[in-house]
């Protein structure tokens, strides 16, 4: 009798899959096995680089076209796919975390296990969507400083869950109701719900990533707020800048006196 799989080859199905649909329905499976206690807590070295389809082609984010007005359809086409490629480095960046952070709770690896299944419905719902609009994920160029910021904190959970959670995530609270507001404007209501749907459950994977930020910080002896501005100083390539979202941040856990008045 075969034994079950354990955090390690669930999460290398995962990260080695390189069709975009094979990764979201190997993260929707994997999590659904662990939900259920079919997963064992073993662990061992990840590899430092998902598998990625051929396209979409990797640019530098200077090289990054500028992206059309959202009254028109190409522009709204180049935001999902934005969207899209966020979404689905997501799903690598949720079981990367789990699978290369040993010796935490068990609830940590559920909650991020769980995170990963909520990024690969939110890959599939852009990916139907830019299907309706006759586009496909891949079809336009794309940065990776997401993975980037993943490979520069890989040695330090902490700074992980500094980086990734509470800046990378919490930016996305800050600029998504503008999206949904534009594209209600546009006329592009379906477009807007799915945004709907994903700001919604993005609010819960920031306040997961504080909760697990605060734990580790307990077990290191460290003051939260003061360390979070210290490696994000030191680890994080890009600034955090206004504008915030306070009340989307709030209900988040992740209090303003981390970041306000702040030019980090």
């Amino acid at each position: 009798m075969s034994l079950p799989p354990d955090l390690s080859e669930l999460a290398l199905a995962v990260l080695a899959a390189g069709d975009p649909r094979a990764k979201a329905a190997a993260s929707l499976e994997g999590a659904r096995i662990w939900a259920l206690g079919g997963g064992a807590l073993n662990h061992r070295p990840m590899q430092d680089r998902p598998a990625r389809p051929e396209r979409p082609e990797l640019c530098h984010p200077s090289a990054m076209p500028r992206r059309r007005a959202l009254t028109t359809h190409a522009g709204r086409i180049a935001l999902l796919h934005a969207l899209a490629h966020i979404e689905f480095n997501a799903i690598d960046l949720a079981w990367d975390i789990a699978a290369r952070f040993p010796g935490m709770p068990g609830a940590f690896y559920d909650d991020w296990l769980s995170v990963g299944a909520d990024e690969a419905r939110h890959f599939l719902m852009l990916s139907e969507r830019l299907a309706e609009l006759g586009a496909a994920y891949g079809d336009l160029p794309a940065h990776d400083g997401l993975w980037q910021a993943a490979m520069d904190t890989s040695d330090d959970l902490l700074a992980r869950l500094a980086v990734v959670p509470l800046v990378l995530e919490a930016r996305g609270l800050d600029v998504t109701p503008g999206m949904i507001e534009r594209l209600n404007r546009a006329g592009d209501s379906a477009s807007a719900a799915i945004l709907e749907v994903i700001y919604a459950e993005e609010v819960g994977h920031v306040a997961t990533g504080m909760r697990w930020y605060r734990h580790v910080c307990a077990e290191r002896g460290l003051e939260p707020e003061a360390t979070w501005k210290v490696i994000v100083a030191e680890r994080f390539r890009g600034r955090v800048k206004p504008p915030f979202n306070e009340e989307a941040r709030d209900r988040a856990g992740l209090p303003a006196a981390y970041y306000a008045g702040e030019t980090l």
